[in-house]
């Protein structure tokens, strides 16, 4: 599957019926790569789900059924510590921005078109809803997601810093043009 049909990809709220589904794909090894641990981030999850987080999380669906995870939340949320000294890049971005993260949750599905496919419909549901800036941070070293989001239309914007325990990782901050601004962006070079 080089691309994949908008109208095949849905999308749904996480709801407590997830959980057992969430927490098989963060154990697998593609997800451990790039997400903590597997008990935590259910945990962050389940405070999304039960309202002590303001971060929205959903299914994506393939032709209804569940194909990965994808979650918005709002910068300005962010911009106290201790998410300021972890991620300082936060404070370069406009306060309203929202971010975006997402995992595919079988491995088989990876490098077929499937994440940038399903990035690029929640983000036009995400302006369709009145949000200008979206902006994601990969893991620099995370050559296929960030390969993905190019194709799903983000832009590198600049390399940060992110800091977790005793390690500093390097992130890729990317944004999201709306296609007015990125065709004309793309027309005067």
């Amino acid at each position: 599957m080089n691309s994949i049909e908008a109208a095949r990809i849905g999308f749904r709220p996480v709801t407590p019926d997830d959980y057992a589904l969430l927490d098989a794909w963060l154990k697998t090894p593609h997800w451990r790569e790039w997400w903590g641990e597997p008990e935590a981030e259910l945990g962050y999850i389940r405070d999304m789900v039960e309202g002590r987080d303001t971060t929205r999380p959903f299914v994506f669906m393939v032709d209804g059924k569940p194909a990965g995870y994808i979650q918005y939340w709002f910068v300005g949320d962010h911009l106290e510590e201790p998410w300021l000294t972890k991620a300082p890049w936060l404070a370069q971005v406009p306060a309203d921005s929202i971010g975006v993260d997402m995992s595919i949750g079988d491995a088989a599905r990876l490098s077929q078109g499937l994440g940038s496919a399903v990035l690029k419909a929640f983000t036009e549901r995400l302006r369709a809803e009145g949000h200008e800036t979206i902006v994601i941070d990969p893991d620099i070293t995370n050559k296929r997601a960030v390969r993905a989001y190019e194709k799903a239309g983000f832009r590198p914007l600049f390399v940060s810093r992110e800091s977790s325990g005793d390690t500093d990782t390097p992130v890729l901050i990317m944004v999201q043009m709306p296609e007015a601004t990125r065709d004309n962006s793309e027309t005067s070079r």
